[in-house]
């Protein structure tokens, strides 16, 4: 049985064979592991940046803050400065093209547009960090019918303390800032323009 005389019951090629099966045994359970890891850290940062982030607490009631004023260009090369917005409630909305939470919400922005904009609701996205003509394209193929701001340094997320995307802040006609929780706008823009 033993053609390498040495005793044992298994020849020297049937332990070779073994450890050639333990190392492609070791090498499938290597290759399944890095591949979990490898799409975990693939995904991880996309779900973290693009899902409903925690916000920083502004402590009190939110509306005694005034919103940062800003002025950016629109995707038309138009300019847009929040403080000659007073007098009617301004909608933000933070994207970015590569969002998927971004672009599966577009048909609730436009809803809320239709509704309110007759009414007196300024809406507007903000794409942060991104170039004009990439964000241009982005706006024509989803027909965004509310304006579009370039938001090319993140200079206005910074100021709005932006840390996950989408994200909107409702502004007040006065200029301050009324919430910024996203899921609660739909009824805040209800219970304000009920009031009108």
């Amino acid at each position: 049985m033993d053609t390498a005389g040495n005793g044992g019951i298994l020849s020297y090629t049937g332990w070779q064979f073994l450890e050639l099966k333990d190392f492609m045994m070791n090498a499938k359970v290597r290759f399944f592991l890095l591949t979990v890891l490898g799409l975990i850290i693939f995904t991880l940062p996309s779900v973290l940046s693009c899902s409903e982030s925690k916000q920083p607490d502004l402590r009190g009631n939110i509306s005694e803050f005034m919103a940062p004023d800003f002025s950016l260009k629109d995707i038309d090369g138009r300019d847009f400065k929040l403080s000659t917005k007073k007098g009617n409630p301004v909608l933000l909305i933070f994207t970015t093209t590569w969002c998927p939470s971004c672009r599966s919400e577009i048909s609730h922005y436009k809803s809320i547009h239709e509704t309110y904009s007759q009414r007196g609701l300024e809406v507007v996205n903000i794409d942060a960090e991104e170039p004009k003509a990439r964000v241009s394209r982005f706006a024509a193929k989803y027909r965004i019918p509310y304006r579009v701001l370039l938001d090319e340094t993140g200079k206005v997320a910074g100021a709005y303390d932006i840390v996950g995307i989408p994200t909107m802040v409702l502004i007040t006609k006065d200029g301050k800032i009324l919430s910024r929780q996203y899921f609660a706008i739909d009824t805040i823009l209800e219970t304000l323009f009920e009031k009108k």
